[in-house]
């Protein structure tokens, strides 16, 4: 659970707080607060790393990207970095244990869909053949 996450359920806990009519339910809900409001203080404190990714082509790169801005990172690339590199600060826990799985689930979906659409329009529009190229036998030398 990220920083934002933990943000927002020590809000929704506020408010059931607020809410409460028994003295039972107010101290559940302070109980549940401190918890909260603990781990995030917690987190404030976990060490961020610096992140170097190379990514193969265009669409994973761009995928990769959308990942990271959906989860409320800054991508970035330092001058005279490759077109594939892209930097990121996270923290080790997050990058793999919910980025790095997230990303490479949907990299390998985008790739079996790209790839079925690259055969189809080459079998339609170039050749009905498009199989990979038959392995020569070694030729030998004078000997």
């Amino acid at each position: 659970m990220d920083e934002a996450e933990l943000v927002e359920r020590l809000r929704r806990i506020q408010s059931l707080y607020t809410g409460a009519t028994t003295p039972g339910e107010r101290a559940a809900a302070a109980k549940a607060m401190e918890r909260v409001a603990t781990r995030l203080e917690q987190q404030r404190y976990v060490e961020v790393t610096e992140y170097k990714f190379s990514l193969d082509n265009a669409f994973q790169r761009r995928l990769f990207l959308a990942l990271t801005r959906k989860h409320g990172l800054r991508p970035f690339r330092r001058k005279r970095q490759r077109y594939t590199t892209v930097m990121l600060r996270a923290t080790p826990r997050f990058v793999d244990e919910v980025l790095w799985p997230q990303f490479e689930s949907l990299s390998d979906t985008l790739d079996a869909y790209l790839s079925d659409v690259t055969d189809r329009v080459i079998a339609e529009a170039v050749h009905g053949d498009a199989s990979e190229a038959a392995v020569a036998p070694e030729l030998e030398g004078p000997r």
